[in-house]
């Protein structure tokens, strides 16, 4: 039985055209105001996704403490940051949104509606009757607000990390198959075909579609897990029109939803798991990679429909930045979680407006 392990969602990458404007309101809006690292350089391993050729890029992490994956904010700066070339819609291959979670789901509706975010339409129920709402950030990219749970911190924010993606998909059974076998989203928290009055508020959302909702029927483990806390998946297949791919024509670091990346620790046997279930790995950074303030491995997979799929294993993590105190996970037993105290001291590297 192959040996590595999932700790949960670590980032979603989000191509954006500016990076300090972008950062700015999702600290302000969202609360994501720990930046985890900060670095200039090349994406030169990236080369199946960016035409070939090496991209200079500006990239942060930042992570809302109290709970959930991280925003990867990512810019380009070698070339523009080309936006899709057609309205995407829900339903177009990829991911379309990325899901926030909350604890008062009204209570985060009425901070972005004070901060005058783009709201679309108000508080609506999902077919298992939790609420939820949809905003735009100035962008573009869409994020979809929803009841949250596996909180680690208590900040002045209402909302918490990122804790799952809204994915289109051109065939149902074949992403779940992938999404459950590869990386254990085995459990169906429900599976309907209608039209659904709650994603009406989105480009598309008026026709009919199939919707299943996953999640992880085991907790997750290792070194991050309490922080990055559980999480879901939302499949959507439009049963209407022939979707479109969301990064068709475009390169990985364009307007959008650039990947999920997932945190983990065995990547070998993650690779010969991914190998054996037909999803072999694209990119593969081998000895590791080093971004100055973290270094580890990282390598990408696709889904059936290509949306990509991250992993990043961490070999050291620079816990605060100013004291220079760095952490080599590589010492420590995978399946263990960090202590609490130590997860807790990245808000020294809370960034203030």
């Amino acid at each position: 039985m192959s040996e590595f392990i999932i700790s949960g969602i670590q980032q979603i990458g989000a191509g954006i055209p500016d990076l300090d404007a972008a950062f700015r309101w999702y600290r302000k809006k969202l609360g994501f105001d720990i930046r985890v690292f900060e670095d200039k350089g090349e994406a030169a391993l990236m080369l199946p996704y960016t035409g070939g050729k090496p991209r200079a890029r500006h990239a942060i992490l930042a992570l809302n403490l109290q709970g959930g994956g991280g925003l990867e904010v990512w810019q380009s700066k070698s070339r523009k940051t080309e936006p899709p070339d057609f309205q995407v819609q829900l339903g177009d291959l990829g991911i379309f949104s990325t899901r926030i979670k909350a604890r008062d789901v009204r209570a985060a509706f009425a901070h972005l509606k004070t901060e005058e975010a783009q709201l679309l339409g108000g508080i609506s129920a999902d077919p298992q009757g939790a609420a939820h709402f949809f905003v735009r950030d100035p962008f573009g990219l869409i994020f979809q607000v929803v009841e949250g749970n596996g909180w680690f911190t208590k900040t002045r924010y209402p909302t918490g990390g990122a804790a799952g993606c809204l994915i289109g998909t051109a065939e149902v059974e074949k992403a779940k198959a992938f999404y459950g076998g590869v990386l254990g989203y085995d459990r169906v928290l429900y599976d309907e075909t209608a039209t659904f009055q709650d994603l009406e508020p989105l480009p598309g959302g008026s026709g009919k579609f199939r919707r299943v909702l996953l999640t992880h029927g085991q907790p997750r483990r290792g070194a991050f897990a309490p922080v990055l806390g559980p999480t879901k998946i939302e499949l959507i297949q439009a049963l209407e029109r022939q979707p479109r791919k969301i990064f068709a024509d475009r390169q990985w670091g364009d307007l959008g939803f650039i990947h999920i990346c997932f945190d983990v620790r065995g990547m070998d046997d993650l690779k010969a798991h991914c190998d054996q279930l037909g999803f072999p790995f694209t990119v593969d950074s081998g000895r590791g990679f080093d971004m100055g303030d973290s270094a580890g491995r990282f390598t990408y997979t696709e889904d059936p429909d290509g949306t990509l799929i991250e992993f990043v294993e961490a070999h050291k993590l620079e816990i605060v930045k100013k004291w220079g105190w760095y952490l080599d996970l590589g010492k420590r037993r995978p399946d263990k979680a960090l202590p609490r105290w130590v997860l807790r001291s990245l808000a020294f590297n809370r960034v203030k407006d």
